[in-house]
């Protein structure tokens, strides 16, 4: 019996401390394993992004970031986790210093973020090293080249990005020859939540399922549009997604 695939993709169904926990005990023996957290934005893009359906295809694991990406996946019989990037991110950074040596490379927006990035390393006793991209560096494959190697000479075993979809996943998944093993999670702005620079929404928006509002509200004139033009492409996506099943339980 074939098992189900929403989207096309196998979605995990462990906790953000399960996923946490093999990437800090262990580096992978070979290449880089890539962790991806799917919400209703990034399942919209895969649909125009190739470059993103195929960092996806790769991916060692991707967990339902989005409440919506998870319902449709037990929609299709699929068991799979809600697994915030938040939750990854609080799981990684909360464990240090690490049991297993560990040296972390953030990938980061801004200065500021890097400096607080900074100031968390040194008060944790951990290894690491952060790089602050220009904006538009994914469409620089110079700077990307030297930014992997980077990365690789810095001998990094968890590699942080934090630059936002389809940016992060694009990036690891094209110079992923030029990068060392390591575990890569594209986390998005979890990061500056983790830091203290962004607020989260309450556990109450979270347990009703609108935290994507609250966000909203923070910031309405940046969001607003793009979460229409998401919900919209996630419909069509689940749409696309329901007659490629069929086509498939039929062939």
């Amino acid at each position: 019996m074939n098992v189900a695939r929403p989207f096309g993709l196998t979605l995990s169904t462990e906790s953000a401390r399960d996923i946490v926990g093999a990437a800090v005990r262990q580096a992978p023996a070979d290449g880089v394993a890539l962790v991806v957290t799917p919400n209703i934005d990034h399942i919209a893009t895969i649909r125009r992004s190739p470059a993103l359906a195929e960092a996806y295809k790769k991916a060692a694991c991707i967990v339902c970031d989005g409440w919506p990406v998870q319902l449709y996946a037990r929609f299709c019989g699929v068991p799979a986790a809600r697994v915030t990037g938040c939750e990854i991110t609080a799981e990684l950074m909360r464990l240090a210093p690490y049991p297993f040596s560990q040296r972390l490379f953030f990938v980061v927006d801004s200065v500021t973020t890097s400096k607080a990035a900074e100031a968390w390393a040194a008060c944790n006793g951990v290894e690491s090293q952060v790089a602050v991209p220009p904006f538009g560096f994914e469409r620089d494959a110079e700077y990307c080249v030297r930014l992997a190697e980077t990365i690789r000479e810095h001998r990094s075993t968890i590699l942080i990005m934090a630059v936002g979809a389809p940016r992060s996943e694009v990036f690891v998944d094209s110079y992923r020859a030029l990068l060392p093993p390591c575990w890569a999670f594209c986390v998005g702005q979890a990061v500056k939540v983790e830091l203290g620079l962004v607020q989260r929404a309450s556990s109450k928006w979270q347990s009703i399922g609108l935290e994507w509002l609250w966000r909203v509200l923070q910031e309405p004139s940046r969001l607003t549009k793009r979460y229409v033009a998401a919900s919209v492409g996630f419909g069509y996506a689940v749409i696309e997604d329901q007659f490629r099943m069929l086509r498939e339980s039929r062939s």
